[in-house]
């Protein structure tokens, strides 16, 4: 007797299948509401400042925090090859092409893409969603295309903010608690980092994290069980799954960029 069901197997490849094709669905038909969003602009500068004004506070003190630890770390190995004035082009440089974007996307994912699914969830419960389309208003159109543009908007800005606020961090602790001197710090930082192979990449990363991780949250809660239980479920799939294809992307990114 056989272990495995051939009908159970083929059940559960034409579900995944099926999944995927209605979130490529979901995802161009997102893309394709960018004009209709932007025509009522109220809606998504909410969304922006919804997403991104309440995730600042977060974002700041990683940043902060991140510079330090940078900034230490970065120091101490470059001493032993009598190269401490260059941790300033350190810093910048591990700051706007890596861990900018990165942490940022994963911090997003954590507080805004987990809200957004809750929220999309509970109105789905609520049958809110279905009332929507019982007035004959789309909720594709109403609810979710304003907030998956908004995330795009908001994901550039927070990494921008992240890096400056970790090369301040770094500079707080390289210039006065280790003794760097500042013009070297600067001046290292200004002659090594370059604003279109460097600056350039980390805001394209940026925005790719940013389609992601916000269609990701509001797919997940799109598409939830209208339960309390298929709520919560819906919220830790989307952490999971935004930080693993965040990590993914990054190093198909990378991979990319140092090859052109």
């Amino acid at each position: 007797m056989s272990w495995y069901n051939p009908a159970d197997i083929g059940f559960a490849v034409r579900s995944k299948l099926a999944g995927i094709g209605d979130a490529a669905r979901l995802f161009f038909r997102l893309g394709g509401l960018g004009s209709a969003s932007f025509a009522r602009p109220r809606l998504v500068s909410d969304q922006v400042f919804f997403l991104g004004n309440r995730s600042l506070s977060i974002i700041t003190v990683s940043g902060l925090f991140v510079g330090f630890v940078l900034a230490l770390q970065g120091y101490y190995t470059l001493q032993r090859y009598g190269s401490a004035e260059a941790v300033g082009l350190l810093v910048a440089l591990s700051l706007v092409r890596e861990l900018g974007p990165v942490v940022t996307a994963l911090l997003f994912a954590g507080r805004a893409g987990t809200s957004l699914t809750a929220e999309i969830g509970l109105m789905k419960a609520g049958e809110q969603l279905a009332a929507m389309e019982m007035m004959a208003v789309d909720p594709v159109k109403r609810v979710l295309a304003p907030r998956f543009w908004g995330g795009v908007i908001a994901m550039p800005f927070l990494a921008a903010v992240f890096s400056a606020v970790g090369i301040l961090g770094g500079w707080l602790v390289a210039v006065p608690l280790i003794g760097i001197d500042a013009g070297s710090f600067w001046s290292q930082m200004q002659g090594g980092v370059d604003v279109w192979a460097d600056v350039g990449n980390g805001v394209i990363k940026s925005v790719v994290f940013g389609f992601t991780v916000t269609f990701i949250a509001l797919l997940q809660g799109y598409n939830c069980k209208p339960t309390p239980e298929g709520v919560s479920a819906a919220t830790t799939r989307t952490v999971v799954m935004a930080s693993l294809a965040t990590l993914g992307l990054d190093f198909v990114l990378t991979a990319m960029m140092f090859s052109i």
